[in-house]
């Protein structure tokens, strides 16, 4: 798949889905090595650096290119079911079964409990590099991840743990 909305380029329509187990592991040793402080790091600077190019599209043309974005990204998802909704004011990502969760538990895998924090960290470190801002409610193989220009701070306690 070739897409100008996301920041690699691939040939192949989808992903390999057991890169989510390497996800996974990545961060209980992320987790382990560096505690949680380490951890959200680590997403920030995944936010700000590998990310950067998509970032700068979205400070320079707004919430207009955030949802073309989510779309080809979970496009490229294998075992995605996504609708991301656009209305002019908030782009809204409505994540009915997450690839990677759903990866996981079909292989019974044990899931970091914080995985789908992960989402909040590292997608509202990319909002707020563009001027927006993200908040994320749900978690555990369904969510839904709120860009705007204006937010109330993000509950924690609306993201789910993630259980295997």
């Amino acid at each position: 798949m070739t897409s100008n909305n996301l920041p690699y380029h691939d040939t192949k329509p989808q992903g390999a889905a057991d890169f989510y187990f390497a996800i996974n592991a990545t961060f209980r040793f992320i987790h382990a090595c560096l505690g949680r402080d380490g951890w959200v790091r680590y997403l920030h600077e995944l936010a700000s650096g590998y990310f950067a190019p998509v970032n700068e599209v979205w400070r320079r043309d707004g919430l207009q290119a955030v949802a073309p974005y989510w779309r080809d990204f979970y496009a490229a998802e294998p075992g995605a079911e996504v609708d991301v909704h656009d209305d002019n004011q908030t782009v809204t990502v409505e994540v009915r079964v997450c690839p990677a969760i759903a990866h996981l538990k079909k292989h019974q895998r044990e899931i970091v409990p914080y995985y789908c924090e992960h989402c909040y960290h590292l997608n509202n470190a990319r909002a707020e590099a563009a001027g927006l801002c993200m908040r994320l409610a749900g978690g555990n193989g369904r969510c839904r991840q709120t860009f705007s220009h204006a937010a109330d701070p993000q509950d924690m306690n609306t993201i789910a743990e993630a259980t295997s």
